[in-house]
């Protein structure tokens, strides 16, 4: 979503707007007990069937669009009822249909800080995909959509699903790595938790928009078969894990069409092969059409009403339109608000839960930061010996960088980089979250000798830590939405620094807070390496947990750190041929109407990631799968069964000195007729074992996963040969292996 600008609206209509969203909630409860849809014991499908059959057309029309956002559409009057968030529907009350109250909420609720709230900022979504744990991918959606009720929201905008084919993204930290069968299942279990909330999920952004640059005009070809086996695979198990209520259409055009009207995308593939209920909802100006919207299977713009208000009424009455394929679009929106519970359960307005959100945040920093390198077992520290420690890196003794764009969580008491009062959110602009690495390192060692230098002296660094025990430098990458990375290397001469660093401590450790891979031309000279993403509300809590032992270890990377940009599918990121700019304040009409198309094509195909390295025999600095523990497994006793979906069994035995949890990881290679990658990644589990602890690890394999899309007959294709099982702890470390003939 595009640039957001909430206070002007907000100096007009803030009072208004936390009475009369309360009221209308309350309003549609009260009504709702009047009528016959609000039978719990119905499914939704038959309730929604009946309030559409009771709605005029002005009022299946209203459900259909925003109210629209100032700098990107016309606003009308009923925006006084909006909660502060980024869209707005207004209720139905004579039906007893709530209003939708929308928030941003990739990785937190969005604008608290304008809207004089409070949100937890959870670890990025990226880092949410390294701890490869199920369970805690639920709790960061269950934690957002406690945070979202409390703050009188009925609806996440987050569920980022978009494959790293283009790791210099700005969006990178938003999604879920490069493996669809990763993210798919990681979105899954957010989208279940947040939905269990009683809150309406999304899962975006559908599909193929990989890169900022030029994303209202790009036009991304990749053939149907790998499409279907690579980015839109993920997308696909995300739903049938969660059936999650939204799929938000992209910015970008596919094959000649934009996604928002991509009859393709929205219809052949989501509606009908995927059986997808619920309704699809543009990203912010992300429509382009009416009769031609509405037919490829667009339900619900935003953040206005361009094309879905009275154009649409007007194609309706002439037929352009047909009736039922009006009464689809609301039904869609209808039934997922029912099935989510947005209707028999509207959300109450009460206190965030701090401390709970401290909880969680900190507990999936400590699953999440991937432990890359430790040389001489580094790490952990010992707290009894360690006299003096060096703590370098820019702002490493106020903060931690976050994410930004539609995703920035507001830090409480604003930007921890600024003085008190002067840090309010601005669009492309560093926030750094109070998570002090200084303070936390501090509290471990409170005999030892602990100082700080930003950095901005290398030379000044350099003497620190020569004069110190031990020195850990903070590095940073910071990404947001509305732009790419100009590369993957760390800015702000980082790297020189580091080397610097390390050249006059063997004893140096570095903590990189980025949004995806970073190259590391110093990685042979520093003793340690923890990838810490952006860490969240409390990162350097959790971080100072892992560095002296308190917490093992346990992550996994999601995406392939590559030794050097030119090893990457496209070296360089495509721009379009004209800069496009959401800060024309007109910029929306122009997107509207659409802008000319420039060309982006995926030649690689299905290669994405570890898939494109394997495929193309190039080594890579840290490969998917890989992280490292302070303690040490071993795997054994391999048997794979074969069957439609085979069972993978095989041992995973802890045998270091102390307790961790191990993501044990199963890979497939297909027959050589599949023409495919050599190997794809078919399954996944995070098992806990004590030191000296076995356990027989079980895993089921769905056989879409090791099929291919014959686009022929558009359907999933199991083909007969010889197929390889991989088990082990990294896509470049898998000890066990075993072939089975399957039959189709």
């Amino acid at each position: 979503m595009p640039l957001q600008v909430f206070s002007l609206l907000n100096r007009f209509f803030g009072l208004a707007v936390i009475l009369l969203t309360t009221t209308h909630f309350s309003s549609a409860q009260s009504a709702s007990k009047t009528h016959p849809w609000s039978n719990s014991s119905l499914s939704a499908d038959e309730r929604a069937a009946m309030v559409v059959k009771a709605m005029t057309i002005e009022e299946k029309i209203s459900l259909l669009h925003g109210t629209g956002m100032v700098g990107l559409s016309p606003m009308s009057p009923l925006a006084i009822h909006s909660n502060g968030g980024a869209g707005y529907v207004p209720g139905i009350p004579r039906l007893g249909i709530p209003a939708i109250q929308m928030s941003d909420a990739a990785y937190g609720v969005r604008s608290s800080g304008e809207n004089g709230r409070y949100s937890t900022a959870l670890p990025a979504d990226v880092a949410g995909a390294a701890s490869w744990d199920v369970e805690a991918g639920y709790e960061y959606g269950a934690l957002i959509g406690r945070e979202l009720r409390a703050q009188g929201y009925n609806m996440s905008l987050g569920g980022g699903v978009n494959l790293t084919r283009e790791p210099r993204d700005g969006r990178t930290f938003e999604y879920l790595g490069e493996d669809p069968i990763l993210a798919g299942k990681m979105v899954g279990s957010v989208m279940k938790g947040l939905q269990a909330q009683h809150v309406l999920g999304d899962i975006k952004h559908y599909a193929l928009n990989d890169q900022e640059s030029g994303r209202n005009a790009v036009n991304i070809h990749i053939d149907q078969r790998a499409a279907r086996e690579s980015d839109l695979l993920a997308f696909e198990i995300g739903l049938e894990e969660s059936d999650a209520a939204a799929v938000m259409c992209s910015y970008n055009r596919f094959d000649g069409d934009y996604a928002c009207e991509n009859k393709y995308l929205l219809t052949d593939v989501l509606k009908k092969d995927w059986n997808f209920k619920g309704f699809v909802i543009t990203d912010w100006g992300g429509a382009h059409s009416v009769a031609k919207a509405s037919a490829a299977g667009m339900d619900h713009e935003e953040p206005g009403w361009i094309f879905y208000g009275d154009d649409l009424k007007k194609a309706v009455e002439s037929g352009k339109v047909p009736a039922t394929e009006l009464d689809d679009h609301v039904h869609r929106m209808l039934r997922a608000m029912f099935a989510t519970g947005v209707i028999d359960d509207p959300p109450q307005r009460s206190a965030v839960d701090v401390v709970k959100g401290f909880d969680v945040a900190q507990k999936i920093a400590e699953q999440s930061t991937v432990l890359l390198k430790n040389d001489h077992a580094q790490l952990p520290l010992d707290a009894h010996k360690i006299h003096s420690i060096a703590v370098i890196g820019p702002h490493a003794d106020v903060g931690m960088i976050s994410g930004g764009g539609s995703a920035q969580v507001d830090p409480p008491g604003g930007n921890a980089i600024m003085p008190p009062g002067k840090g309010q959110t601005h669009w492309l602009e560093e926030m750094w979250f109070p998570t002090s690495p200084l303070k936390s390192i501090r509290a471990k060692v409170p005999g030892a000798k602990v100082q700080f230098d930003s950095g901005a002296d290398p030379a000044a660094a350099a003497g620190l830590a020569k004069a110190s025990d031990v020195a850990v430098v903070f590095a940073y990458q910071w990404e947001s939405e509305g732009m790419d990375l100009d590369s993957l290397s760390l800015p702000h001469r980082q790297d020189e620094l580091i080397a610097r660093v390390a050249a006059a401590n063997p004893h140096t450790i570095v903590v990189v807070e980025s949004g995806g891979p970073v190259t590391m031309p110093w990685v042979d000279q520093v003793s340690a390496i923890l990838e810490a993403w952006f860490a969240g509300s409390r990162g350097a809590e959790a971080l100072a947990n892992l560095i002296f032992g308190d917490v093992n270890p346990s992550a996994k990377l999601p995406i392939t750190f590559p030794k050097s940009e030119a090893d990457l599918p496209h070296p360089t990121v495509v721009k379009p041929p004209k800069a496009t700019t959401d800060a024309d304040r007109q910029g929306w009409k122009r997107i509207a109407a659409g802008l000319p198309a420039f060309q982006v094509t995926y030649d690689e195909g299905v290669k994405v990631g570890y898939k494109w390295y394997d495929a193309e025999n190039k080594p890579v600095l840290f490969p998917f799968g890989y992280g490292l523990s302070y303690t040490t497994y071993s795997y054994s006793n391999l048997k794979v069964t074969p069957g439609r979906n085979p069972s993978v069994s095989f041992t995973v035995t802890n045998t270091g000195g102390r307790a961790g949890a191990e993501v044990a990881e199963v890979y497939a290679s297909l027959p050589a007729a599949a023409a495919e990658p050599p190997k794809r990644l078919v399954g996944f589990s995070k098992v806990k074992l004590n030191a000296g602890e076995s356990k027989e690890i079980a895993v089921a394999v769905d056989a879409k996963y090791l099929s291919i899309f014959n686009v022929e007959h558009n359907e999933w294709q199991l083909l007969p040969g010889d197929y390889g099982f991989m088990v082990g702890g990294s896509s470049q470390s898998l000890p066990l292996k075993e072939s089975i003939s399957l039959k189709e």
